[in-house]
């Protein structure tokens, strides 16, 4: 069985199923308070030498993002919320989740793991994408997308994308969260 070793993760084993694909054994997350398995996705080490070094930086970023920054982020995750619900009638709206406010919010979400990967498109950056089950959106659940594992950039349904911009073909510009990521 093959393996690639990280300085933050250690050693991560290829996936049976997918050659590009290394797991890792469980991490603390420290903005979510709980331990999830780590993917480094699309990444072949022959062909990207220096992917686990910037892996392991984009890592490092995420992992000082703590409780006071998901308070931060909150409101958009909130507002995700209230526009699957514009979307929705009523009836589909759980029950338990009407009339709740940003604060609230996390009690309905489920972080399953994060995945570490490189973008495809424009900008070849490392992204890591916590992927979450969600109360409100249980086909499609929530995956909260950080650029360099330093920001969030993208609140959406888990729909592969790790933009706005790649998902609708538009300019990075026009990515609303992405536009206002700054070094």
């Amino acid at each position: 069985m093959k393996t690639v070793h990280s300085k933050i993760l250690g050693e991560l084993t290829q996936d049976n199923r997918f050659e590009d694909w290394w797991n890792s054994k469980p991490i603390k997350i420290p903005l979510i308070g709980a331990e999830l398995n780590a993917i480094f996705t699309d990444f072949e080490p022959e062909q990207d030498e220096s992917f686990i070094k910037e892996a392991d930086t984009a890592l490092g970023h995420f992992l000082n993002l703590g409780e006071e920054y998901k308070n931060q982020i909150s409101g958009l995750v909130y507002d995700h919320f209230r526009e699957y619900c514009s979307m929705v009638g009523e009836e589909d709206i759980p029950d338990d989740m009407k009339g709740i406010d940003k604060s609230e919010i996390w009690k309905f979400i489920s972080p399953t793991q994060i995945i570490i990967t490189r973008r495809p498109y424009n900008e070849p950056h490392i992204f890591i994408n916590m992927t979450c089950e969600c109360t409100w959106e249980e086909e499609h659940g929530l995956q909260l997308v950080f650029k360099k594992g330093k920001a969030l950039t993208r609140v959406s349904d888990q729909d592969g994308h790790l933009t706005e911009a790649d998902a609708y073909d538009i300019p990075d510009s026009e990515d609303e969260l992405l536009a206002k990521f700054e070094e």
